[in-house]
């Protein structure tokens, strides 16, 4: 029963904010175009199923996303699993390790879920005439994702500051734009982009709240936050990166048959 007054709550709620997208998309289409929209029916029971589906949504965040992020970053940062008697104990940034492996996986698994990625590469796929892969874009965000939430949590153990690690992430960003081809640029930032959505979000957040609760000494305010901009900032490289290498790999391949005379 909990879980149905829950579903209810969160229904009405969501009806509440797709309502301003509503009136303003109709107001917009019979007072200022002042046409009859095509498909009406289509439009409505499509908005039907976009309260429905964001309402059911919502509550699956609340009911297993959130936790589940969270007991498995207290699992990993528990006493007995790491080894330690108590947290009394120095316990060394290394001792993490599975940590840091958990939040690659996650990171990996999930961008490689993410419904706006693969929408954003395959239109990448039909504009590039096939030049740019679902796959090869998809693998090259999920990798950066993964690495970036792997470094967020070695940050959040060692209680370094964030600026850091954001800085020194644009420097690398900014390098690459200069030399990287000028027909991924907008790309690659917008696949920085589309990482943080439905999937992705709700366990990263999770997991960085949950591991800044059981590291000793961590604020789950000032340290919990942060992996969001990891996993906004690192695909960025490695999609600059994976077009820097199919560049390089195809003036390789031109110079050999060059030399050769094929």
């Amino acid at each position: 029963m909990d879980i149905i007054n829950n579903f209810i709550e969160v229904f009405i709620s969501t009806i509440g904010d797709v309502l301003p997208i509503v009136l303003i998309i109709f107001v917009t289409q019979y007072f200022i175009i002042r046409r009859p929209m095509g498909n009406l029916k289509r439009v409505v029971s499509g908005f039907v199923l976009v309260v429905f589906g964001m309402a059911f949504f919502l509550v699956g965040l609340e009911e297993a996303l959130f936790p589940l992020g969270e007991v498995m970053a207290k699992q990993l940062t528990a006493a007995d699993f790491l080894g330690v008697d108590s947290y009394a104990e120095h316990i060394h940034w290394d001792s993490y390790i599975w940590v840091y492996v958990f939040a690659a996986a996650i990171g990996f698994s999930t961008t490689l879920a993410e419904p706006a990625l693969l929408a954003v590469a395959i239109k990448a796929q039909d504009v590039s005439g096939g030049t740019v892969s679902i796959w090869g874009l998809r693998t090259a965000v999920a990798i950066g994702v993964g690495f970036g939430i792997s470094l967020g949590a070695f940050r959040i153990v060692t209680g370094t500051p964030l600026h850091y690690y954001i800085i020194a992430g644009y420097i690398i960003v900014l390098v690459q734009t200069i030399f990287a081809p000028k027909s991924i640029i907008a790309l690659a930032y917008d696949s920085g982009g589309v990482t943080t959505s439905t999937v992705t979000v709700p366990l990263v957040a999770a997991l960085g709240i949950g591991l800044a609760g059981t590291v000793p000494g961590r604020s789950e305010l000032i340290d919990g936050f942060g992996l969001i901009a990891f996993a906004s900032l690192f695909p960025i490289i490695t999609v600059m990166g994976y077009a820097q290498i199919g560049y390089w790999r195809a003036k390789k391949c031109l110079r050999k048959k060059q030399l050769t005379g094929e």
